[in-house]
């Protein structure tokens, strides 16, 4: 763990996770209770693994649509800082979830149903409520990618003309809030990720160049509300390209978390891959 947290951090104040689907949550909590924090969960029924009831913490497991249930159990708790860490699949979002009154509500007052509009409301809706969503690394920042080459190799002559023309398209696509990855050959995209996620657009990339020399760039937002929606990248994602023939993956420093990072090192170390942060 870290010395230094995000955010000054008061050990007998309560914190709230709201938990989506993957480990994210699972190393909030490992952070919150290293850092001597009580942390309560709200479980999202959809997404988050199971496998949180055994994390030794108090969980309300609350539906998709249940925002209103989510804010009573923090009341409860006297949570008045909330973390928010894990992804909710975008399809799930728009899979037609029946919201309770306060999500309804919500809903209605949107003008767009992107990301951004999604999880900025839920912010305006805690915050009427008393309760203060953070920085979703407060508990975990030691898991940012550094500004360093993090593999055995670095990229070559083609892996790093790729980078650096991705960046500047990244940079757009993400700034339009639909997706923070795409996949590069030969200065050209190949693939935009959308709502199928990181590693389905790494596939279908692979598909189309014929899994053969690709560069993947994933990138924060030119404005990166680390509150939410902060890229990730893992052991998976290094598995998905060796799958897809993709050789270099470039993220943005200091705002991007690796997962497993000593095994997904090893690995791309295994099969000369590069990664670094950028």
């Amino acid at each position: 763990m870290s010395d230094s947290l995000a955010l000054p951090v008061a050990s007998q104040e309560t914190y709230g996770l709201i938990a989506g689907n993957g480990q994210f949550p699972f190393y909030v909590v490992d952070g919150a209770r290293a850092a001597g924090v009580r942390l309560v969960v709200a479980a999202i029924r959809e997404e988050t693994s199971p496998a949180i009831a055994q994390s030794g913490v108090k969980v309300e497991w609350c539906g998709l649509g249940q925002l209103g249930k989510m804010i009573r159990f923090f009341r409860r708790e006297g949570v008045r800082r909330a973390i928010m860490a894990g992804q909710v699949k975008h399809r799930q979002i728009f899979s037609g979830a029946l919201p309770d009154w306060r999500m309804a509500t919500m809903l209605l007052k949107l003008a767009r149903n992107n990301t951004d509009s999604l999880l900025g409301a839920v912010v305006a809706e805690l915050a009427a409520d008393g309760i203060e969503l953070v920085d979703s690394t407060l508990f975990v920042p030691h898991l940012l990618v550094p500004q360093a080459v993090l593999t055995k190799r670095r990229p070559n002559a083609r892996e790093q003309a790729d980078i650096d023309y991705g960046l500047e398209v990244a940079q757009v696509i993400s700034g339009l809030d639909l997706g923070q990855t795409i996949v590069v050959r030969n200065r050209a995209v190949v693939a935009v990720e959308a709502m199928e996620g990181t590693d389905a657009a790494i596939l279908r990339a692979g598909d189309l160049a014929h899994r053969r020399e690709l560069t993947v760039i994933k990138v924060a937002k030119p404005q990166q509300d680390m509150r939410f929606d902060v890229p990730v990248v893992g052991l998976p994602t290094i598995e998905t390209m060796l799958a897809a023939g993709a050789t270099a993956l470039a993220v943005t420093a200091g705002k991007t978390l690796m997962f497993d990072r000593e095994a997904a090192v090893a690995l791309a170390n295994r099969h000369k891959l590069t990664i670094l942060g950028v």
